[in-house]
C-alpha cells in the first residue's frame, strides 16, 4: 500500500536478489525521470523539485541506495550495481523509458544508468558530480577539502578506523539540529552554498542525510568505497546517450576540475561549467533548468 508523504509516495520494491528498497514516487509515472541523491542522503523528494516537475508534466521517482533508510545493505556494492536496482524500479512503478539526474555523489550512479540503461534511459544528467578515483589524466586527489584528503588517507591507512569514524559522524549528525548541520557543513565553503544550506533546501538536506544514515552507517561506508575508492564498473566514454554536466566553478564540495573532466571524457556530453555556481546552487535554486533540459528527451 503506498503511503502519502505529502508531494510523494512511498513504495517498497523488492529486488531480483531479495533485498528491499524504499522508493518514493511523484506523479502520475508518465514522462519518468529518476533522480540520485547525493551521499549520504535517502531518497526523500524535496517539495520545490516535485512542484517544478509537476509544471512540466513530469513524474519524479527517488530511492535510497542499498544500506540507506528503508533499503536493504548490500556490502561490496559497486556504482555499476545501481542499474540493476533502476530496472527493477521501473518494472514496479511502471515506466519503460525515463531520464535521470543526480548530484554530488549520486552523479556517478546516473552515469552508470546512462552506460548500461541504454534501453531504459534516454538521457542523464549530473550536478556537482565526482569522475573516477581512476580518471586518466586527472589527479583525483587534488582540490578537495582536507577532511576529505585526510578520510581518503585513513581508509587507504586503516580501514577499522575508518569505518569507526565514519559510525562516529553518524552518531554527530544524527545529534545535530538543521541550523548546525548548515553551520557545519558551510565551514571553508563558498558563500553560495552557506546562504543555500541556511534557508529552506538546508532544512530538506538534513532531513534527507539524518533518515540516510538513521538505522546505520552501512549505507554512508558503501557509498564512499562505490564511488571514491573502487572502480566503478563501467567507462564513462562508453554512454552513447545524450548527458549534460553541470558544475560550479565555487564548488568545494567536489572539484571543478572533477566535472570538466566528465564533460571531456563523455563523447558528445554538453557543459554548464559556471563561475558563480557553488556545490548546491543547481540543485536548490535552478533545478528547472535540469527539468527543461532532460524533458525534451521523454
Amino acid at each position: 500500500m503506498a503511503i502519502e508523504l505529502g508531494s510523494a509516495q512511498e513504495r517498497h520494491v523488492e529486488t531480483v536478489d531479495g533485498c528491499r528498497l524504499r522508493a518514493e514516487v511523484a506523479g502520475d509515472g508518465r514522462r519518468a525521470v529518476l533522480v540520485q541523491v547525493g551521499t549520504p542522503n535517502a531518497g526523500v523528494i524535496h517539495r520545490e523539485w516535485v512542484r517544478d516537475a509537476a509544471a512540466r508534466g513530469l513524474t519524479l521517482i527517488a530511492y535510497d541506495r542499498p544500506g540507506y533508510g528503508g533499503s536493504s545493505r548490500r556490502p561490496g556494492r559497486t556504482v555499476a550495481d545501481c542499474a540493476a536496482d533502476v530496472r527493477r524500479l521501473g518494472e514496479v512503478v511502471g515506466f519503460e523509458r525515463c531520464a535521470v539526474w543526480g548530484f554530488s555523489g549520486g552523479g556517478p550512479h546516473a552515469l552508470a544508468c546512462g552506460a548500461l540503461l541504454g534501453d531504459l534511459v534516454a538521457a542523464v544528467a549530473t550536478i556537482g558530480s565526482p569522475a573516477p578515483f581512476d580518471a586518466p589524466g586527472l589527479d583525483f586527489s587534488a582540490g578537495w577539502p582536507d577532511e576529505a584528503r585526510e578520510d581518503h588517507e585513513l581508509f587507504l591507512a586503516d580501514r577499522a578506523a575508518w569505518e569507526l569514524q565514519g559510525e562516529q559522524q553518524r552518531e554527530q549528525l544524527l545529534a545535530m539540529s538543521a541550523g548546525e548541520l548548515a553551520e557545519e557543513w558551510s565551514a571553508d565553503k563558498a558563500p553560495v552554498d552557506g546562504a543555500v544550506l541556511q534557508g529552506e533546501f538546508g532544512v530538506w538536506l538534513h532531513r534527507a542525510a539524518q533518515a540516510a544514515v538513521a538505522s546505520s552507517v552501512g549505507g554512508w561506508l558503501d557509498d564512499d568505497v562505490a564511488w571514491s575508492h573502487s572502480p566503478w564498473g563501467f567507462d564513462p566514454a562508453s554512454i552513447a546517450i545524450p548527458v549534460k554536466v553541470w558544475h560550479g566553478q565555487e564548488d568545494r564540495f567536489v572539484p571543478f576540475e572533477h566535472g570538466r573532466w566528465l564533460a571531456e571524457a563523455i563523447p558528445g556530453a554538453e557543459a554548464e561549467l559556471r563561475d558563480h555556481d557553488g556545490h548546491f546552487t543547481v540543485v536548490a535554486q535552478r533545478i528547472g533548468e535540469v527539468h527543461e533540459w532532460l524533458a525534451q528527451y521523454i
